[in-house]
């Protein structure tokens, strides 16, 4: 079912435009949290990779815009992103205002190894690398996924070294999670 003579269908707007608003959200907090952390001190690291992760979750999600707003989704790939949402929170929460979406690293601050950071040393990673897997899959862009996976685990590669570097180096905790 469409949206009379758009073409769009209405499930799949309403999915991504709550996707949109939710990213939208966590900018907003992300630049918050940052904000507070470099007033305490924090020193952030690997800004100069920052733009280009922006830049592909911006085209991920515009890419969604063009070529699944027409494609009613599949509800079981929706549930499993719904899933990956609660992991989501469950990440954002435990690391509280310490999660942005930079490297940031507050000298002195104990390394965060609570919640999903018990089993995963960059739980936020793995989820948001399901995502860009996950809500293409929802709506059948195979190849989409394909290409937007690899093009985030090229960039998440030297991320999640830069962040180790500046965890080893300065010996405490870093606000995790990539956008």
């Amino acid at each position: 079912m469409t949206l009379s003579g758009t073409g769009l269908d209405p499930l799949s707007v309403a999915v991504l435009a709550l996707v949109t608003l939710l990213r939208l959200g966590e900018l907003l907090l992300a630049r918050r949290n940052t904000a507070v952390l470099i007033a305490q001190g924090g020193v952030e690291h690997g800004a100069a990779h920052y733009p280009l992760i922006v830049s592909l979750h911006t085209a991920w999600l515009g890419g969604l815009w063009l070529l699944a707003s027409g494609t009613s989704p599949s509800w079981a790939w929706l549930a499993v992103f719904l899933v990956l949402q609660v992991l989501r929170l469950w990440v954002l929460s435990t690391l509280g205002p310490r999660w942005t979406t930079r490297i940031v690293v507050l000298p002195g601050a104990p390394l965060v190894t609570g919640g999903p950071y018990r089993f995963l040393s960059h739980p936020n990673y793995a989820v948001v690398s399901a995502e860009i897997l996950v809500l293409p899959a929802a709506f059948g862009l195979w190849t989409f996924a394909l290409v937007f996976s690899l093009l985030n685990a090229s960039l998440l590669l030297h991320r999640i070294q830069v962040e180790d570097d500046a965890l080893r180096n300065f010996g405490t905790a870093s606000p995790r999670g990539p956008r």
